[in-house]
């Protein structure tokens, strides 16, 4: 198998779909207030032979903020019953325009997991070209040998790191938030949670690093461009954060394909942040 990069065409994913160290993952996910269901999606038709990636449970249980990042020896348990081993090459993909499917790759690199990669186009692109698909439930699928997970401290950051970055105005802090909700112009989705954007911080909406005609990532000289306008130096490390650790892990994606890889996501995100009554905000 020729060793695949970070983003794969659909084209490079269908002669490899029955390679049996390839596993395909949807992580198609809805905020609660969509009323839609990642899952029931998944079921009514998904890339043949994949297995899918539920972020609410692929998470800390006992954290009630939302689908936060498990203790290791969760996260082995579950990519075990994935199928995800050592040495499984991970293709991720979903069908909401590249919005989710940036957390499965980042959270498989925090845990030590490389061999990870994103399905250019996702769903929409495969469906439209006429490739594989099945119906149903995934299939149970063995892993070749155990997943062991491994946490890099450096690819995440919390509340307390955040705060002390912001008394010297350091750190470089990029949300992937729309516009309106990082300007506190729009309400937020999550019933209490406040207005606005960490002090400091950058606004790179996540959807912009994606081409709106192909559905495609853009071309890294496009995303320099992106990431330079929205004030980002990517030579030096970035945090990004989001509404809850889902698109901040498609910037940390995009600044991977740049050659940046002192990135961390802030995982709590504005779920945190917002909801509580101690820390400041900007609008």
């Amino acid at each position: 198998m020729s060793e695949p990069g970070a983003l794969v065409s659909t084209q490079w994913l269908e002669a490899h779909l029955d390679d049996p160290d390839v596993r395909v993952v949807e992580t198609t996910w809805y905020l609660p207030t969509d009323g839609r269901s990642g899952r029931e999606e998944f079921e009514g038709g998904h890339v043949r032979g994949a297995a899918f990636w539920d972020i609410d449970g692929i998470a800390d249980p006992d954290d009630p903020r939302p689908h936060m990042a498990p203790a290791p020896e969760r996260f082995a348990a579950l990519m075990d019953g994935l199928g995800i081993g050592d040495s499984t090459r991970v293709v991720a993909y979903d069908r909401v325009g590249m919005m989710t499917v940036g957390r499965a790759w980042w959270m498989l690199r925090y845990f030590g997991h490389d061999a990870v990669s994103i399905l250019d186009g996702g769903f929409v692109k495969w469906v439209m070209e006429s490739r594989p698909t099945e119906t149903g439930p995934a299939e149970p699928r063995a892993a070749t040998g155990g997943f062991s997970a491994q946490p890099r401290p450096d690819r995440i950051s919390d509340l307390d790191t955040i705060l002390a970055g912001l008394d010297g105005q350091s750190a470089q802090i990029l949300d992937a938030r729309a516009p309106g909700r990082f300007a506190g112009t729009e309400p937020e989705p999550r019933p209490g949670c406040r207005a606005g954007h960490i002090p400091g911080s950058r606004n790179l909406p996540y959807n912009r690093l994606v081409d709106p005609e192909t559905g495609t990532v853009r071309s890294p000289d496009e995303l320099r461009a992106l990431f330079a306008d929205a004030g980002i130096d990517v030579d030096k490390p970035v945090t990004t954060t989001c509404g809850s650790g889902v698109t901040a892990s498609m910037l940390a994606f995009g600044l991977h394909l740049i050659g940046q890889d002192a990135v961390a996501v802030y995982d709590g995100s504005w779920s945190e942040w917002g909801m509580r009554t101690d820390t400041p905000v900007e609008t």
